[in-house]
């Protein structure tokens, strides 16, 4: 028997070029950053250091048997829970948010392995069997899979990683297949739990849509009327959560809402980061030549406003190279999933899809200023080990399903 030995056929290219690309770009962008500010020069160094263990990371998760991710499904999700609960315990409060466990000199973000974990045990239940989701109490027991850990997280309170969550679990949920009914029952009360946010008449508007809705699907009086009690109590819900938030969290999102509300304040980042980018032309000032980045107009920019640095520094052709490429990568993903017809392993990669391009959506919304800023990197560009390590890990995980795609298509 042949063996065939084309790597072509055991790694995928269209993978991992892209993701060196933009963690070359994010290095870039990190340096430039940070290499005039005293308290941050180490940056760097921690990136390249983080990039090594991440690549790593990278190539140990692609050689697993495949099986493993099935069986280590429930595993990684319990542990991930206690994880959680142990944060709240005893984690460390960072810029409000208590979501870092720290060990001697080593911090990490339990919600970022939580991600991994969720999409695990999610994508094991849905693929239980072959049908579509129809019956209420497989919502039910999704949404209480997917939305544990959020609720661990709201608590931290950490609303942007939560946002994430939320999306993970729709995404997956219209990739395995559900009737337009449950996708209501499932979407109504996210609707109107947004609407609350921007008033009391847009929260009224959303339940006389939700009405009308449930009127037109024809329904029996008490489901219909649980169903609009879930979307009325997620309004309120959000109000609750809200003056939860601590007040840097509240003020973001009246910033979101007007910026100029706050200009010195809340809303200064979103401002100076429309500045940078704006600045930038089309071909940009040049790598170090920034004026925005170098003289420290974006506090903290190497993190969630990295892309700043391109944008200002590389210009419209930087910023359309770096946008280009992360559309590559996810028509890749987009590709995986499709012809792997393994359904647990297909709706691990929608799950893996979703949580690039949920960062990737809200973090450029961010910088330009259509979405409140709730600290979400730029997957493989902005600064940070625990992300960078994540991000690699789920690459792998989509490298090994490649690899092993013959055997499971």
């Amino acid at each position: 028997m042949r063996i065939d030995y084309n790597i072509k056929d055991k790694f995928d290219f269209g993978l991992f070029l892209p993701a060196l690309i933009l963690f070359g770009f994010g290095l870039l962008a990190i340096y430039s950053s940070t290499v005039n500010n005293t308290f941050a020069q180490e940056n760097f160094q921690r990136q390249i250091v983080w990039g090594i263990f991440s690549f790593i990371l990278f190539f140990v998760v692609y050689s697993l048997p495949t099986n493993v991710f099935k069986s280590l499904a429930i595993p990684t999700y319990l542990v991930s829970l206690l994880l959680l609960i142990a944060v709240l315990a005893m984690g460390k409060q960072i810029s409000g948010s208590k979501s870092w466990l720290v060990v001697g000199s080593f911090g990490f973000q339990p919600s970022e392995f939580a991600k991994i974990a969720t999409i695990f045990a999610v994508a094991s239940y849905l693929s239980r069997n072959n049908s579509d989701i129809d019956s209420f109490k497989d919502i039910i027991i999704t949404l209480a899979i997917g939305f544990t850990p959020v609720l661990l997280i709201l608590l931290e309170p950490d609303m942007g990683t939560s946002i994430v969550f939320v999306v993970i679990i729709l995404m997956m949920f219209f990739w395995k297949g559900i009737s337009s009914f449950s996708l209501f029952v499932v979407l109504s009360p996210a609707f109107v739990a947004v609407a609350a946010i921007f008033g009391t008449i847009y929260f009224v508007l959303a339940l006389l849509l939700v009405i009308v809705a449930l009127i037109s699907f024809k329904k029996n009086l008490f489901f219909s009327a649980s169903i609009f009690a879930i979307g009325l109590s997620s309004g309120f819900f959000t109000d609750y959560v809200y003056h939860a938030l601590s007040p840097h969290q509240q003020r973001r999102i009246q910033s979101f809402l007007d910026p100029n509300a706050d200009p010195l304040g809340s809303g200064y980042n979103t401002i100076q980061a429309k500045v940078a980018i704006g600045s930038g032309g089309l071909f940009g000032k040049g790598f170090l030549a920034g004026n925005q980045t170098q003289l420290q107009f974006i506090p903290e920019q190497w993190t969630d406003f990295a892309f700043c640095v391109v944008g200002e520094e590389f210009g419209f052709i930087g910023s359309i190279i770096v946008l280009s490429v992360f559309l590559i990568l996810f028509l890749r993903i987009l590709k995986l999933s499709h012809n792997t017809k393994d359904e647990f392993l297909g709706l691990v990669a929608i799950g893996i899809l979703s949580v690039y391009l949920i960062h990737f959506i809200i973090n450029l919304g961010m910088v330009v200023g259509i979405l409140p800023v709730i600290g979400i990197p730029l997957p493989f560009i902005s600064y940070g080990g625990s992300s960078l390590l994540v991000s690699m890990f789920m690459l792998g995980i989509l490298a090994n399903l490649y690899r092993t795609r013959k055997n499971y298509t």
